[in-house]
């Protein structure tokens, strides 16, 4: 492995920018230098004009490059990581949707065959299993005959089988059985987030004091305000805002959410309570006009135009085509800073996660995850674990 020293660059750390050089010795971040300091037995890499940030990492990812995680074939792994590792994505959570036992175990089984994958060269943190135990109402482009109530003897084999990987899992809080799936969850370690879910006000506090800390896609399936006989009701968004503790995730992708909502989630959420994620399917890295969501065996249809995945009737979004590189792009447009649109794709997600790993943050001892990329967010060189990958 070479040492490497990235040379004229400024670094994106979680604080602020800084004119320096990198050390990166056996795959870890070595120290912080002085550009005028001389050093030894490095192969200089050359980022002048250019800015020096950790690898992104993306907690909810579907697909990309033409695969998707439920595929189960050898190479579905090597082709979405490869396809998102040349826009600056070097650790990933795989998400599985809504699917029968049978398939859902098989997604796992697939998982846990790619972590023995040497090929595969971004890092595996983890899986994030997306319903099948969400609302009906709000299932969006899940299918419904694969969506259910919670069923313990399933969700247990499931997690079981997994052997603790599955680290997050995306449901419904109001369905029945909730409660009993949470405590399951929580003495697994695995992290509640709310998704796809027509839950009120009240019942999304309650969520909250049973360890569910965090709302997936923010505003994406996701209820508010009702009038019931006239009445209003408030949903998950005004809970949100009025929990200081509660995370949320966005697909800022330019699309699912406008400038508006962006600039209004940040203001009121705090850039430390936000994490950005692409929520990408099979379609994102490709140049297509038509692909499908979930697996080979269980497809469903989309276009794909104005730079997301819709439903074939166009009356709704089919998933996102993102990838790590647009999303910070959308939020310097939607007016947030650098430093801060970066902490959301690197420090954030792991911490919302509760992954204590030593990613996500160019720090002394940290891994060697890099991300170099210009002043349009044009992702120049990627590197991980302080190997060259793109």
């Amino acid at each position: 492995m070479e040492n490497l020293r990235l040379s004229g660059g400024t670094l994106v750390t979680e604080s602020q920018l800084i004119k320096a050089d990198l050390l990166i010795e056996n795959g870890l971040i070595k120290e912080i230098i002085d550009e005028s300091q001389v050093t030894q037995g490095y192969k200089v890499i050359d980022c002048s004009n250019l800015y020096v940030s950790a690898g992104f990492i993306d907690i909810h990812q579907h697909g990309g490059g033409g695969a998707d995680y439920m595929d189960g074939e050898n190479d579905t792994y090597l082709k979405i990581t490869e396809a998102h590792l040349k826009h600056g994505t070097t650790s990933v959570m795989p998400t599985l949707l809504s699917a029968t036992k049978p398939a859902l175990i098989k997604a796992v089984e697939g998982y846990l065959s790619a972590e023995k994958d040497d090929r595969i060269r971004a890092n595996l943190l983890g899986l994030h299993l997306e319903g099948r135990y969400i609302a009906p109402s709000q299932a969006g482009a899940q299918k419904e005959d694969r969506i259910s109530n919670f069923n313990s003897q399933e969700y247990s084999e499931i997690i079981e089988k997994a052997n603790g990987r599955i680290k997050r899992w995306s449901v419904a809080p109001e369905l029945l059985g909730a409660e009993e799936f949470a405590n399951y969850a929580n003495k697994n370690g695995i992290v509640l987030s709310i998704a796809h879910s027509d839950a009120d006000f009240d019942t999304t506090l309650k969520a909250f004091d049973l360890g569910f800390k965090h709302v997936t896609h923010f505003y994406s399936c996701t209820s508010s305000i009702v009038r019931k006989n006239g009445f209003r009701i408030a949903g998950i968004v005004e809970a949100t805002y009025y929990l200081d503790d509660m995370n949320v995730e966005i697909i800022a992708d330019g699309c699912h959410l406008p400038h508006s909502l962006l600039k209004l989630i940040v203001k009121l959420k705090g850039v430390d309570n936000v994490s950005l994620i692409t929520d990408a399917m099979r379609a994102a890295g490709e140049n297509v006009t038509e692909s499908y969501l979930g697996s080979l065996e269980d497809p469903l249809p989309v276009v794909i135009e104005d730079g997301v995945a819709k439903l074939l009737d166009k009356k709704a979004f089919g998933g996102s085509i993102a990838t790590s590189d647009r999303l910070v792009k959308t939020m310097l447009n939607a007016g947030v800073d650098l430093v801060s649109a970066v902490k959301m794709l690197t420090v954030n997600p792991l911490k919302q996660m509760n992954l204590n790993v030593k990613r996500g943050k160019i720090e002394k001892g940290y891994f060697a995850d890099l991300c170099v990329f210009d002043k349009d967010v044009n992702v120049k060189k990627v590197i991980v674990n302080g190997k060259i990958a793109y």
